[in-house]
């Protein structure tokens, strides 16, 4: 009988963390290359233009490699990498002045919970997405796609809950309206 030889195709995410923690390049990189792709479509819902994306990745990048050795292999190394993303692109929100107004809007009861976004083209969406007023995307993207509370949101973005809830009402209203035009459109009726 005779045994196959096994070869790794991917090296152990553990083994590459350990590697880059004692300052491999080669494992940097290769962390890099594992996540840089993912990590840049989250940069991309929160900043718009491409090369700025970019450069927001690579210095979220640089921020993980010098806090790795804070990352214990007890958790989602991806999860833990996508916080770092999400909080580097809000300091460069922050540094670009980026401010929410705050126009809070009493009856929220309008605000539903489903989902406005099925059945579309995800560059699409992206599109629409970045269309968004500033303060009503951030809140957007932190709520329906990263997952955040908005005790959270409050806390990231220095506004009270209730703003958070109110911009994620506007942008929820606003991303429907072209939702609904979008369609309309294609099937020839406006």
């Amino acid at each position: 009988m005779k045994l196959l030889k096994v070869i790794t195709l991917h090296k152990s995410e553990k083994k590459l963390i350990e590697n880059a923690i004692a300052n491999s390049r080669k494992a940097q990189k290769e962390l890099y290359e594992l996540h840089a792709p993912k990590m840049l479509s989250v940069c991309r819902y929160y900043v718009k233009d491409l090369q700025e994306a970019e450069d927001v990745l690579l210095s979220a990048f640089f921020k993980a490699f010098q806090k790795l050795k804070s990352f214990h292999n007890d958790g989602n190394f991806e999860g833990w990498l996508r916080r770092i993303m999400v909080n580097e692109c809000m300091s460069y929100h922050r540094k670009k002045k980026f401010h929410i107004v705050s126009d809070e809007i009493e009856d929220l009861s309008e605000c539903s919970e489903n989902n406005i976004v099925e059945n579309y083209d995800v560059a699409e969406l992206q599109l629409l997405i970045d269309d968004l007023p500033k303060g009503y995307k951030m809140v957007f993207v932190l709520y329906a796609i990263e997952g955040y509370k908005h005790q959270e949101i409050a806390e990231l973005l220095q506004i009270s809950e209730s703003t958070s809830k109110s911009q994620l009402f506007k942008a929820r209203k606003m991303l429907q309206r072209k939702l609904e035009s979008s369609k309309a459109r294609e099937n020839g009726t406006r």
